[in-house]
């Protein structure tokens, strides 16, 4: 990875921004469950992979006259999904280590925004090399994969603290936030449904 803005910058002159989209789930299964590899591999990529982006390209964005990083959360870094706990562990690390870039890159060139999308349609839970019953069937809308970069960049562009992509987002941030508990039995209910 260290070796990655070199290159990018050998092809194109330079970097100005990072957006940081990196995301697989565990198995639906509860954390007694889950054996340490499992558990592993989703916090390196979901958390160390965002992480370590930063780091490396953090010392090449600051030296830009503007510049941006971008992470993307889930609404499980908020909000817990059930059978996801070490998901949505790795989506709060994401959340908490772009808040905590906020205050320390806030007097420097370089923006920092998190992003909570909702049920976004890709391929997630095949590129997570999991496997669950009914997983093509969506029994609520989800969200356009083509129209979520629009929202994302917008976001960027208006130098959004965060970003909320997809109704779902937002509905559930709302309810979160105004009763933590109830929020997350609809959650739990939802997967119950689907």
């Amino acid at each position: 990875m260290e070796k990655l803005p070199e290159e990018i910058i050998a092809k194109h002159g330079h970097i100005d921004g990072i957006i940081n989209n990196a995301g697989i789930l565990q198995q639906f299964h509860s954390v007694n469950k889950l054996d340490y590899e499992q558990i592993q591999r989703v916090m390196d990529v979901n958390f160390y992979g965002t992480l370590y982006m930063c780091k490396t390209f953090l010392p090449h964005l600051l030296n830009r006259p503007e510049a941006y990083i971008t992470n993307v959360s889930s609404m499980g870094g908020f909000l817990h999904v059930p059978l996801q706990s070490i998901y949505t562990a790795s989506k709060a690390a994401v959340k908490m280590l772009t808040e905590g870039l906020h205050l320390e890159l806030r007097d420097t060139n370089v923006g920092v925004t998190i992003v909570f999308p909702g049920g976004v349609d890709t391929n997630i839970v095949q590129n997570s090399g999991i496997e669950i019953e009914g997983t093509n069937n969506h029994s609520y809308k989800i969200f356009s994969p083509h129209e979520a970069p629009a929202i994302i960049v917008k976001g960027m562009e208006n130098k959004k603290y965060r970003v909320l992509a997809g109704n779902d987002a937002k509905i559930m941030d709302f309810l979160y936030r105004l009763n933590p508990k109830k929020a997350t039995d609809i959650i739990a209910n939802k997967i119950k449904t689907l």
